[in-house]
């Protein structure tokens, strides 16, 4: 493989195909976002990170990328959330997003290039509900418009299911007004308590699986080069986006490549609230670096499924601790414009492999340690930095990582006890020495003797 060939697994095909871009001047790509009434749990994040580090591989193989993702804020869940705390349906889904994007950035997943809202595209959504149904694909039955799949000779292709296991799967809500169990909703009334716009069919609000067909489009066209999410959108979701996409715009075929990630268990179980392991992002970030978080996922291949554990996060936050404290110990040492190393590059192009990008990683690091030229060292350490840039790591300031929490009177005490402490050591005072190493550690403070002097971390 040639550092600037990037193969990806494709879920229509079922096999890793070579990368070949739509535009090689525009690489585009659409991953399904939030629907924001909630904080984002741990299974939320993962396609983040995982979209994230594709977009970065992507970034460093093409000239321009447009990424997007779109926020699903008109949903029954947010109306339901809504009623129960009392507040305008605006404001749940204006402060859980901000709460998304807060704890995903803190991951140090960027903003995607577009972010569109589903509320502010209701014309596109009926626009295309409307060609739909010109062209004999869809129809309106009481205040609803269905998609017709039987007039869609290749549904159920992508997801390789029978009739049978589509309605199961989908959860299909048989009604008088269907003319097929199977036919999915692409707009349905809305009653005065719940948001609704003015349509042909009369006021209501669209299905989910439009919202994405129609932004998709907006953004990036009629076809375009990569559609992701998480393994679980396989079917309905993305299924019926490529129906209705498809029907709607005649020769188009939509997307390109899918990419979906695995599935995430905690603690080696489904995660659940009733189990009482539903885990947040918000509530991790009380305890563990976002780093650590991203780290952590970034450690199982995003195509299997992860099972989420507290060692893992634990093993994620050591092996940090290890990368900055290489960092920390070339704190003069200035590379410039060293390219990313070919071992995790092509990790990375060979269908996001970051699993073994990251052993590989672990050898820079190693390589770094080992260096004494000064040449050789800041070679090491650009290796390091380009390859962390990748991989959405070391993006904190060595110092910070260690001892960010620490206010400006507590990091001035704690040097003058180091002070102290290097003074007694002159002095062959190893009693008072050890006192105060031995008082910092009751706090949670480790002291690391270096050539270069002392420094500090918590633990």
């Amino acid at each position: 493989m040639t550092k600037t060939t990037l193969r990806i697994y494709d879920t229509l095909t079922r096999e890793k195909q070579v990368f070949e871009p739509i535009d090689p001047n525009n690489v585009r790509l659409y991953v399904c976002g939030p629907t924001v009434y909630d904080y984002a749990h741990v299974g939320n994040a993962r396609p983040v990170v995982v979209f994230d580090t594709l977009v970065r591989v992507l970034r460093h193989l093409y000239p321009h990328v447009t990424y997007v993702r779109n926020v699903t804020d008109v949903d029954d869940k947010i109306n339901e959330r809504a009623r129960q705390s009392g507040e305008p349906i605006s404001e749940v889904t204006k402060r859980t997003h901000q709460a998304y994007l807060d704890d995903m950035g803190a991951l140090n997943a960027a903003k995607p290039d577009i972010e569109p809202r589903a509320t502010d595209h209701i014309p596109e959504m009926i626009a295309m509900c409307e060609s739909l149904i010109e062209q004999g694909f869809a129809y309106a039955a009481e205040g609803h418009v269905l998609f017709s799949v039987d007039k869609y000779e290749d549904y159920g292709k992508f997801s390789r299911r029978d009739r049978k296991e589509m309605i199961a799967g989908a959860r299909v809500e048989v009604a008088p007004y269907k003319k097929d169990p199977a036919d999915f909703v692409l707009w349905k009334p809305s009653d005065d308590d719940t948001p609704g716009w003015e349509s042909p069919w009369g006021r209501g609000r669209p299905g989910w699986h439009i919202e994405c067909s129609a932004m998709s489009t907006r953004y990036l066209g009629e076809n375009f080069d990569i559609h992701g999410g998480g393994q679980d959108l396989v079917f309905p979701h993305h299924e019926n986006e490529i129906a209705q996409s498809c029907c709607a715009n005649q020769g188009s075929s939509y997307a390109k490549y899918w990419m979906h990630n695995g599935h995430l268990m905690v603690e080696g179980e489904k995660m659940s609230k009733s189990l009482g392991n539903f885990v947040t992002v918000h509530d991790l970030l009380e305890n563990w670096p976002g780093e650590a978080i991203r780290l952590a996922m970034l450690g199982t291949h995003y195509h299997q499924p992860i099972n989420w554990t507290e060692d893992n996060l634990r093993q994620a936050k050591e092996a940090l601790d290890r990368f900055y404290t290489a960092l920390r110990q070339t704190p003069d040492v200035r590379p410039e414009n060293v390219p990313v190393p070919a071992s995790v590059l092509n990790a990375l192009c060979d269908d996001l492999n970051t699993p073994l990008a990251i052993a590989e990683f672990h050898e820079l690091v190693t390589e770094l340690n080992k260096a004494t030229k000064k040449y050789d060292k800041a070679e090491a350490k650009g290796r390091v930095l380009a390859a962390a840039e990748l991989l959405g790591i070391l993006e904190n300031d060595p110092e910070d990582w260690f001892t960010g929490s620490a206010d400006e009177d507590e990091a001035a005490e704690i040097d003058d006890l180091i002070a102290q402490r290097a003074e007694a050591k002159k002095n062959r005072d190893f009693a008072t020495a050890d006192k105060i190493r031995n008082d910092l550690i009751a706090r949670g403070i480790l002291l690391e003797d270096f050539k270069e002097g002392t420094s500090w971390k918590r633990v």
